[in-house]
């Protein structure tokens, strides 16, 4: 039973992803459309593998500042939501601060990081920071704002410091949604990455898609963006992965 339904889940999406790839392309040859305005999958396939040498080597440049990124954004949400969660004057004084930080478009504010810190890989780490911090911090404050109080109260009984307390308990039982955060902003950050690309870079695949897109070649445009998707799923799969090796006790709750 259970074999089926995970056969099902999978196979599901797939057959509405075919039937959605055919129909797109059995439109663009019956409609006559132009290349440079919808190619179909079978001419983007066609057009990522020609140049897949040129689209692995932008890749890289965007992956490394959105592995960067990445990593500097869970450190700093990890110390920050620590100290929030210790601390409440700085919880309340930073809560509304952080939570306004997400009306302000990624888009309008990355142009002056452009100014300040030139066209090397700072500001791309900076705009994928700014891009993955707020899940994460406001996924793992939830977790640690949601422990049991009477785990609390138990190891405060036991003359349990602080640091004890949430090294123990609070992390713990906090890492599920710490890494549903982790997920979510594994997807956004080749986003934020290539948007950091657009506005000004020598390399990467938002130059690549920049430059396609000025020459007219939407096929390239399209193939970077496969590229990009390609990128995102392989993160969230790694964060996936690292979570059941972290805490596989959260899987088999769910089961």
């Amino acid at each position: 039973m259970k074999k089926s339904r995970i056969t099902a889940d999978i196979s599901i999406p797939l057959v509405f992803i075919i039937l959605l790839l055919v129909g797109w392309e059995y439109i663009v040859r019956l409609r006559s459309i132009p290349d440079w305005i919808l190619p179909g999958p079978v001419q983007i396939v066609g057009t990522l593998v020609d140049n897949g040498a040129l689209i692995a080597k932008h890749a890289q440049s965007t992956m490394i500042e959105c592995l960067a990124g990445f990593t500097v954004a869970i450190l700093l949400s990890f110390v920050i939501a620590f100290l929030m969660d210790e601390i409440a004057l700085l919880r309340k004084a930073l809560y509304p601060l952080i939570v306004a930080s997400q009306t302000i478009p990624i888009v309008s504010v990355a142009p002056l990081f452009i100014i300040w810190f030139g066209y090397g890989i700072l500001p791309k780490v900076i705009v994928v920071v700014l891009v993955c911090f707020f899940p994460v911090v406001i996924s793992l404050l939830s977790g640690l704002a949601a422990v049991d109080k009477d785990y609390l109260e138990l190891f405060r009984s036991m003359q349990a410091s602080r640091l004890d307390i949430f090294r123990m308990v609070k992390l713990p039982l906090a890492l599920p949604a710490f890494f549903s955060g982790l997920r979510i902003s594994a997807a956004y950050s080749v986003m934020g990455a290539v948007i950091g690309e657009w506005l000004g870079a020598k390399e990467g695949l938002g130059t690549f898609m920049t430059l396609s897109q000025r020459s007219f070649q939407v096929d390239r445009v399209f193939a970077a963006i496969l590229a990009v998707t390609a990128l995102s799923a392989v993160l969230f799969l790694l964060v996936s992965l690292v979570e059941r090796l972290v805490i596989p006790w959260n899987k088999l709750d769910e089961k």
